[in-house]
């Protein structure tokens, strides 16, 4: 999951390393839009989306046109606090205030297994739903989904992560590689800042199957910190895909780290894609005694575990993303898809490359900011993402009075 505050949603599509296998450019639509849905086609847009979710009653003509079920299947309820403390709920409010009917949004989870994620997109497709938003860990089970889905005529979007081979009409997501980006560089600053002479780092990587992985490894290695270990001014002591998917449960990219760390004992910092995969490296590390502020992480989705490691010491930052802005996102481009309807260009603000099939997915790409302790009460607490009684407990406490968050 990548991560900001008064974040600026980018209207401007990105071209990628080719080595990513990702193109972002801009696109438009070929299609002309009905002059009904004309005003509607020239207001919402990528930038539109924001906390009070007003935006959304823009559509309520264009979900009056449809009729069908919209269901969104998250990943899992342990990877991140994200699914169940923002996602549901933020892509069940944008769908109401869309007009939507109640009856016609469903969200479930597929509880981190293939099977139950195919399961839950055949029922819904059973019962009526129209379009599904889907956000699998494997690509495999994706594109299964996708595959039935597109013989049953449902329409899917990809959520937040890009479903490889598969037929999705439409991709919603951060910037995945500017998520990397932000991660390798936020490190660099960090490194300098807690003042480690020469990183030796361990570098985490997720598996090749979530392609979010994949880029966020191309965004912080391949365009970010591989000059560094090019020049020797850091050290790479472990390099090598993990099996353990950014969004997979901790214990997992604990278990991998462990085995790094006993066999490079000299390492003095690592590079992490995930809050929830670092917090328990974090524990383990301050287990062998590590202090604060000498052994920089990197983490992602600005999860209160990650925001309390900042505010410690402990984590250099987190990339923040704005769930409500990908829901808002998701939903409009549903609302449209509904209604057999081609979604604005203002809105479908990019594209990305399939590597796997070379199609190109007409996307939404939303802007991720890197959040540190200094940043904290003037991003995630200002925007409410995070409570201050959900970080500022125990030996926090002193924490949050430092930076002034009470």
């Amino acid at each position: 999951m990548d991560l900001l505050r008064n974040s600026k949603v980018g209207a401007v599509a990105l071209t990628v390393a080719a080595s990513a296998g990702i193109a972002f450019a801009a696109t438009s639509s070929a299609k002309t839009e009905s002059p009904a849905l004309s005003a509607h086609a020239a207001s919402i847009s990528a930038t539109s989306f924001t906390n009070t979710f007003s935006a959304m009653s823009q559509l309520k003509s264009v979900a009056a046109a449809g009729k069908g079920g919209i269901t969104a299947i998250l990943p899992d309820t342990t990877s991140s606090d994200r699914y169940v403390d923002f996602d549901a709920p933020y892509l069940k409010e944008a769908a109401l205030d869309a007009g939507i009917p109640s009856s016609d949004i469903n969200v479930v989870n597929g509880q981190g297994s293939d099977s139950t994620f195919l399961s839950d997109a055949k029922t819904a497709i059973s019962d009526g739903a129209k379009v599904l938003l889907i956000d699998p860990e494997d690509s495999g089970v994706g594109l299964e989904v996708e595959t039935y889905a597109a013989s049953h005529n449902v329409k899917v979007i990809n959520y937040d992560r890009l479903v490889l081979g598969g037929p999705a009409d439409d991709y919603v997501s951060f910037n995945n590689v500017q998520v990397g980006k932000l991660i390798g560089q936020g490190f660099e600053a960090c490194v300098s800042a807690w003042g480690v002479k020469h990183p030796n780092v361990i570098m985490m990587r997720g598996a090749p199957t979530d392609n979010n992985a994949t880029l966020f490894w191309d965004g912080y290695y391949n365009d970010v910190l591989e000059s560094k270990f090019k020049s020797g001014a850091y050290t790479d002591l472990v390099n090598t895909a993990g099996t353990w998917n950014p969004t997979s449960p901790a214990p997992d990219a604990l278990q991998e780290f462990e085995t790094a760390y006993t066999a490079h004992p000299t390492a003095n910092s690592a590079v992490i894609p995930n809050d929830e995969n670092g917090a328990p490296i974090i524990t383990y590390l301050k287990s062998k005694g590590i202090k604060p502020h000498t052994f920089p992480t990197t983490g992602q989705d600005a999860t209160p575990p990650g925001i309390d490691n900042i505010l410690s010491g402990y984590q250099c930052g987190t990339v923040y993303k704005p769930i409500y802005k990908e829901a808002e996102a998701a939903i409009a481009l549903a609302v449209y898809l509904r209604a057999g309807k081609t979604p604005p260009a203002s809105l479908l603000n990019g594209t990305t490359t399939d590597p796997t099939n070379k199609k190109s997915v007409p996307s939404v790409l939303l802007t991720p900011e890197w959040v540190t302790a200094s940043t904290v009460k003037s991003t995630v607490i200002a925007d409410k993402f995070i409570k201050p009684s959900q970080i500022c407990t125990g030996t926090y406490k002193a924490d949050c009075t430092k930076y002034g968050i009470s």
